[in-house]
Parts: C-alpha cells; sequence; structure tokens
C-alpha cells in the first residue's frame, strides 16, 4: 500500500479503512520525558517515534483579563498554587507529577452564589483568532488536528469539590445545574469555534468510569451530563455534520456507550484493557466506533516484558484494526522500563503495516 500523510493514515483509521499502517501516540510523564532525552537525544517524542497526532487549542487568559478570585482564595492553604482560569489551585501530593486540589466553591450552596463566581471569558478574540491560521499550517504540513473542548464533569467538580459535587446531585441539584450550565457553555463555544477552524476531530470527555463501572448510577449521568456532551457535539456539528467526536473516560463505562454513541461520540478513548472486556467491546461496538488507545498502563507498560508489549500490541492490532489509533491508555509514568517503551514503538511499526 503506498505511504500515506499522517492526516490521511488518521483519517482513514477513524472510519474503520485501512490506512497504509496503524496510527499511534504515546505521552510522557516529566520522569519519563527526562529519559528520553537521555536515552534519544532528542526533546520531541511526536517528532523522533513518528506520531501523526497534532493539537491545538485555546490560547490564555491576559493578566488584565483573568478573575479575580480574592475572595474565594481566604481557604486556600499557604502552599496552593496560582489559580487557573476557573479558580481551582494546586497543592503538592508528594507521589510523582501528581498534585491536590483546592475548590473554590467548596463552601457554596446557592444558585445566586454560582452566578457571582468570577466565570472566566473564553470568548475573547485573542484565545481563539489564530486557530484557524494554525490548522491550516498543519494541514498543509500533512498532519491532522484534533482539540479538547474541555471537560464538564472534571472542571465542574475541580470548582466545587469531588464529594460536595455527588452530595449536591442528590441534596441540591440546581447548585449543581448552574455549575455545569456555565462550563458547558465553555465548552460549546470552544467546540463550535474548533469546528470552524476546520479541525479534523473533535476531542471531549471526563473520566466517570471506575474498575469495575461508573462514579455514578447511569441515570444520575444521563440527568446531568448526557444532555451537557450532546449540546457540545451538536454545537460543532452545526458547523461541520460529519466532524469526528473522541471521547476520554477512564474505567468501565461500558453502562453508558451506547448513550455515548447516541449523543455523537464516534472514537472511544481509552479502552482500558484492566477494566473491559476488549474482545466482547469490539464484539458490539465495532461497527459504530472506532477505538484509540488499548495497550494497558497499569499492567503490560509498566510489569510486562519487552514480548508482553509486543505480543499485546499485535493482539489489539488484529482486534481493533483498521478502526484503530493504538496508545498507552494513559500518560506513561515513570515505573514504565524504558525497554518496554522501545518494545511498543518497534511492535507497532512490525505489526501495524497493512499489504494493499
Amino acid at each position: 500500500m503506498a505511504s500515506m500523510t499522517p492526516r490521511e493514515r488518521v483519517l482513514r483509521a477513524i472510519n474503520s479503512e485501512y490506512p497504509d499502517r496503524v496510527p499511534k501516540e504515546a505521552s510522557f510523564t516529566p520522569a519519563l520525558f527526562e529519559r528520553f532525552k537521555q536515552e534519544t537525544g532528542s526533546t520531541n517524542p511526536t517528532e523522533y517515534f513518528g506520531m501523526e497526532m497534532r493539537h491545538v487549542g485555546f490560547a490564555g487568559l491576559k493578566r488584565e483579563h483573568f478573575p479575580d478570585f480574592t475572595e474565594y482564595r481566604r481557604h486556600f492553604p499557604d502552599n496552593a498554587s496560582p489559580s487557573g482560569e476557573y479558580g481551582t489551585a494546586s497543592v503538592p501530593a508528594n507521589y510523582f507529577h501528581f498534585w491536590g486540589y483546592v475548590f473554590p466553591l467548596v463552601n457554596a450552596t446557592t444558585v445566586a452564589e454560582v452566578e457571582r463566581y468570577p466565570w472566566p471569558d473564553v470568548r475573547l478574540d485573542y484565545r481563539h483568532a489564530h486557530l484557524e491560521s494554525q490548522v491550516e499550517s498543519l494541514h498543509a504540513q500533512g498532519y491532522p488536528v484534533m482539540a479538547f473542548c474541555g471537560h464538564i464533569f472534571e472542571t465542574s467538580w475541580q470548582i466545587t469539590g469531588f464529594e460536595k459535587m455527588f452530595e449536591d446531585m442528590q441534596m441540591n441539584p440546581a447548585f449543581v445545574e448552574a455549575v455545569l450550565e456555565h462550563v458547558c457553555q465553555d465548552n460549546c463555544f470552544r467546540a463550535r469555534r474548533f469546528a470552524q477552524a476546520g479541525v479534523d476531530i473533535l476531542g471531549t470527555g471526563d473520566d466517570v468510569g471506575m474498575k469495575h463501572g461508573l462514579m455514578m448510577h447511569p441515570d444520575m449521568w444521563r440527568r446531568f451530563l448526557k444532555p451537557r456532551l450532546a449540546r457540545e457535539i451538536a454545537a460543532a456539528r452545526d458547523v461541520n455534520p460529519d466532524i469526528p467526536v473522541w471521547y476520554h473516560s477512564d474505567g468501565d463505562i461500558t453502562t453508558i456507550i451506547d448513550d455515548l454513541i447516541e449523543v455523537g461520540v464516534t472514537i472511544l478513548n481509552p479502552v482500558q484493557p484492566e477494566c473491559l472486556e476488549v474482545h466482547e467491546l469490539h464484539k458490539r461496538y465495532g461497527d459504530r466506533l472506532s477505538f484509540w488507545g488499548t495497550i494497558g498502563t497499569q499492567s503490560t507498560m509498566p510489569f510486562g516484558s519487552t514480548d508482553d508489549v509486543r505480543r499485546t500490541v499485535k493482539e489489539m492490532i488484529e482486534l481493533f484494526a483498521p478502526g484503530l489509533v493504538i496508545a498507552p491508555t494513559h500518560v506513561l509514568e515513570p515505573d514504565v522500563p524504558w525497554d518496554n517503551v522501545r518494545a511498543f514503538f518497534d511492535a507497532v511499526e512490525e505489526y501495524g503495516r497493512f499489504a494493499k
């Protein structure tokens, strides 16, 4: 089969058509990125390993437009980092690259408090005016472009607090709806702008899965999150009715996969093999979804041998291709042996090529 551009390769894969070879992606935690630089002499894993995907996004807020969260920082500990644009601050968690969160609306209870909150402005021109030129440039170089419009659930609970979000879903739903609505409106604006800019894939998602099921009852997800996810996708498809939609959630989310398809999801990520029965997943949904991920970062990558990595890559390609972008199911942590990183990319090169 003739060689394809990265964009041609990815677009064929996510449409479950055979590319010349399986597209691939991986990302590195800071410690493993340092190991990458030592081992390769490169500072760019994407180029070094020939990963196809490129990403664009909104620019950050300028200082003069940053919300004033002074009132909401009074309960923050002294070691809290500066707030992000939604007001959530971070504290060291003393484990690799992980951080803990400090929640600005953890003491709020009313819709009025939500409406008084200093929400960031995503619509400022300088935040998104660059998108068209960036996408055009990447396309001219032969690359596919993805853009992530934002989390709904994760951004919201990082404002209110994780336990509080679940409690309020039951006890104070109007408060939860108000927070979710602000976040959703921002995401819808981003989704529309990304589609207008011509991105190839709209990214969205929320970590709502655990090892053995959802974090919440499926009906709770359908009440609070499904309609807003549908609105995000619709905002992009008002511009480009055919835009593929990539959805991320770790864990076992099998109880809502049909719902995801119903609202317009076409690509499922990360297909975590420690939580999902991958053969059953492909059997049930392989004609309606393409898949992105499949290589376990809680099993194969850190704890398998290089032969295990190679064998798993081969098995996943045989199971999911052509509708597959193969990747570790999460960022690669420091406990992943460097030989396994090499084995992953070598195996994709060996087993991921297709004859005409």
